[in-house]
């Protein structure tokens, strides 16, 4: 069902343009069509702060529920931004105090950019910790992106994420560990999920943490798990939202931070997202920016439409599919009561109904 532009986001027109559905905020609604209002907590720095709106957006979008989507980014003062970041948040988002005001039915928490190896010294650790608390009591489900899975991982359950040494960067093939959860209805038993990350929380760390592990890979490790309860809080590793584009531009920008100096070796390509043609277009054009660099010459202009075109998306399929089941069963739950989806009829330990068998 569609989206309502309840706002002037610019997100709202792009996703217009590249097709998908949007009702604009001021047209009768059907009264028997149910609204799902849900809030976005983007954290992402400012470079990736629209395409973050526009990712999640669309795979909320894209689900087949019989509901009309709301959403409500925000995001937390405590943040860095540029003048145009603030700009942009200052006129498009709501204030946390805002959101609790209205109330949310699900709420999505992005990941974000990091300076500290210990989360708990990072100037958003508190205000991050307050949403996740109002959320947990408040909200009947919170999806946690990357970053945010290892902030509550590490607040909540005492479970502090390892450095692997190296960054996991690429698009890795996966597979359920769980077929029956309702999360993964319907969704291929293999399927491929991006990560870009350099910390990681194990299986055993969210086992030992009583939670349920769903989707895992042999090199990338823990995708997706849930909560003790089965659905109060669901956990990415992965990044299901990204764009096609998404590790192209990770690693244009890593390039860019190697021919100025802010990295002294040339970054490695993803692993198992380019074809064996675009490797090898990029191996010469690794050679082409080392050989400038070393005569003190301008490096050459990465070579994206030669590489574009032939890209690979082996993941969105499985995103929207897993994003529907969730929307699916907040839109389940709210239904049993509007104003109080946890409080009547539905055991707070087990809203989902899966440790009854």
């Amino acid at each position: 069902m569609p989206l309502v532009a309840n706002s002037n986001l610019p997100a709202f027109k792009r996703l217009e343009i590249e097709g998908e559905t949007i009702i604009p905020g001021d047209t009768a609604l059907h009264q028997d069509i149910r609204e799902l209002h849900i809030g976005l907590l983007n954290m992402m720095p400012d470079a990736a702060l629209t395409a973050t709106e526009r990712q999640f957006f669309r795979l909320v979008g894209e689900s087949n529920q019989i509901a009309q989507f709301y959403m409500h980014p925000f995001t937390l003062p405590e943040l860095p931004r540029n003048a145009e970041g603030q700009e942009h948040v200052a006129q498009f988002y709501e204030t946390f105090e805002q959101i609790k005001e209205k109330g949310l039915d699900a709420l999505i928490i992005t990941g974000a950019n990091v300076t500290q190896c210990n989360l708990a010294l990072e100037p958003f650790w508190k205000p991050l910790n307050d949403v996740i608390d109002w959320a947990y009591e408040n909200v009947t489900s919170t999806l946690c992106s990357c970053l945010a899975t290892h902030a509550v991982m590490q607040f909540r359950y005492g479970q502090s994420r390892k450095h692997l040494g190296f960054k996991r960067w690429g698009v890795y093939p996966h597979h359920l560990v769980n077929r029956d959860h309702p999360l993964v209805s319907g969704v291929n038993t293999r399927f491929d999920v991006p990560h870009s990350r350099f910390n990681n929380i194990s299986r055993e760390q969210f086992e030992a943490a009583g939670l349920h592990v769903l989707v895992e890979s042999k090199e990338a490790g823990v995708h997706l798990a849930v909560s003790e309860d089965q659905f109060r809080i669901v956990f990415f590793q992965g990044h299901p939202e990204y764009d096609i584009i998404s590790l192209l531009k990770e690693y244009k920008r890593e390039i860019h931070h190697f021919i100025n100096g802010v990295r002294t070796d040339y970054p490695p390509m993803p692993e198992y997202y380019f074809r064996r043609q675009i490797a090898a277009i990029l191996e010469e054009y690794q050679q082409e920016v080392i050989t400038a660099k070393a005569q003190g010459r301008a490096a050459p202009d990465l070579p994206e439409h030669l590489i574009t075109a032939q890209l690979d998306n082996t993941w969105h399929d499985s995103a929207e599919a897993v994003l529907n089941n969730w929307i699916g069963k907040v839109y389940q739950l709210t239904n049993m009561d509007r104003k109080k989806p946890f409080q009547e009829g539905i055991d707070l330990s087990d809203p989902l109904g899966l440790n009854k068998a």
